[in-house]
């Protein structure tokens, strides 16, 4: 791995303390940096750089996997740590980004290798990245590379004029659009499971898969986003990016080689084939809810519109579920089923695979049929995957029961999903991060429901703790379908 210099942006903001520094730092004690690196911070907030490595230590101690270690090896990572007290709106401020840079480059005995990470409020993307040009930030001798959030745009014009901005600095192969879903190993494991096991790939198809179910649920409400979420709501939130990365993992179609480019190349062709929805489709095939007040256990919770900082007569979704067709040869028929949301009764992401039931049976339980063959990759909390089969039952003679094959990952010593993409983008592979054809297809997916919503699409209220709107459960219940 090249030697270089990681520029952050948002140095001191809270995704940088809870999710990029620690990082970074696994990513050190586990020998992982370059041999020569260093890591510039930028945040408007006043702070002298030992006062930085101090608030490093502090951020490594609380949030990193492997707190045990800290302290010695903390501040052996936060020597690595320099600071800057940058306003992102302010043209004389990249003049000294530029002059700091240079020093501390000459001072490790850097190449100008450059990773600049815009870990920032989104409406200072365009800006940040045309005076990073404008002011010769970018005009370096070595490489650079740019590590951005998302929202990449709230609608597809705007993602398109937000890209023709970064591309006049950055050319295509130096952004890295990052979505940490992509990052989650079970998720990466997708890929090897269906093309490396032959139980599975000849049967990943419309002969033998009734419907896939992709679902990503929270117990937390909006808590602290309220601004950035009143804007987006769970459909761009969510779906846009994430849900849609879930399903094209499960869809594509096998890559010609394991390249970066083969595997996302595969990854637009389904959303190429995403059946495209009009408004009478979305009323239809979309369940649209938010939460109202309820309860977790003992603890009463309170609804979306008495949150603060809501809009009283906020019409923002918080839940969304949709019944969604790739419309290619393998998947033609097969409902995907996708549902996503907050103030959920559980935590988790999970994808399921329900098989066709046999047509002819032999064995039946005491309802009269076998249960469901499921294949169920567990992403989060949990890490594994389980596998629902028919067998004979020990007690009763002749009748088949359920049985369960499951594989748990051991997951405190993973690498996260932060840290994983971050090597990546290091070492310059970007496999794992979204592509601006991918963003464009799933912005030109999503605008016609965005439009349905803000044309007064259904709102179905949830109680806060529920597994979410009757609504939902209707949706797959028209099938035949139930939720897993």
């Amino acid at each position: 791995m090249d030697n270089q210099l990681f520029v952050l942006f948002g140095g001191s903001g809270d995704l940088a303390k809870r999710k990029i520094i620690p990082a970074l730092y696994n990513l050190f004690l586990n020998g992982k940096m370059p041999e020569r690196f260093a890591v510039l911070s930028l945040s408007r907030k006043p702070m002298s750089r030992e006062s930085y490595q101090e608030f490093i230590v502090q951020s490594v101690q609380e949030f990193s996997r492997n707190a045990g270690d800290v302290v010695d090896k903390a501040r052996q990572f936060a020597k690595h740590m320099h600071y800057l007290s940058f306003d992102a709106r302010e043209p004389n401020d990249y003049r000294r980004l530029k002059t700091t840079l240079e020093d501390i480059e000459m001072a490790n005995h850097l190449p100008q290798n450059r990773i600049f990470y815009l870990s920032m409020a989104p409406d200072l993307f365009e800006q940040v990245a045309l005076y990073l040009k404008e002011y010769g930030v970018t005009q370096n001798s070595g490489w650079r590379r740019l590590i951005i959030e998302k929202p990449f745009g709230h609608d597809l014009a705007s993602a398109e004029a937000l890209n023709e901005r970064i591309s006049s600095a950055f050319q295509e192969h130096e952004v890295y659009r990052i979505d940490h879903y992509l990052g989650k190993e079970m998720v990466q494991n997708i890929e090897v499971l269906r093309f490396a096991n032959s139980i599975f790939e000849p049967l990943w198809n419309n002969r033998y898969i009734s419907n896939v179910q992709i679902t990503s649920s929270e117990l937390v409400g909006v808590e602290n986003r309220f601004g950035y979420y009143e804007q987006a709501g769970a459909l761009r939130d969510m779906v846009q990016n994430h849900m849609l990365q879930l399903l094209m993992m499960v869809a594509m179609e096998p890559p010609s080689r394991l390249n970066t480019e083969a595997v996302r190349d595969e990854k637009v062709k389904v959303l190429r084939s995403l059946r495209k929805f009009d408004s009478s489709d979305v009323t239809q095939y979309i369940v649209r809810g938010q939460y109202s007040s309820g309860e977790f256990g003992v603890h009463p919770l309170v609804g979306y519109l008495d949150e603060s900082g809501i809009d009283p007569h906020s019409t923002t979704e918080t839940f969304i579920a949709a019944k969604v067709f790739v419309d290619n040869f393998r998947w033609a028929g097969v409902p995907f089923f996708i549902r996503t949301g907050k103030r959920l009764n559980r935590k988790e992401t999970k994808i399921v695979i329900e098989f066709k039931n046999l047509p002819e049976r032999l064995y039946f339980n005491q309802n009269g049929k076998l249960l469901t063959n499921l294949l169920t990759i567990h992403v989060h909390p949990t890490e594994g995957i389980s596998l629902q089969l028919n067998g004979k039952s020990p007690e009763q003679d002749g009748v088949a029961s359920p049985i369960s094959i499951d594989f748990s990952q051991e997951t405190k010593d993973l690498p996260e999903a932060y840290e994983r993409l971050i090597f990546d983008a290091m070492r310059d592979d970007s496999t794992f991060f979204t592509r601006w054809d991918e963003v464009k297809l799933a912005w030109k997916w999503i605008d016609p429901i965005s439009q349905s919503f803000a044309n007064g699409h259904p709102l179905n209220l949830y109680k806060s703790g529920s597994s979410g709107p009757k609504e939902a459960e209707e949706l797959l219940r028209t099938d035949g379908h139930t939720w897993w």
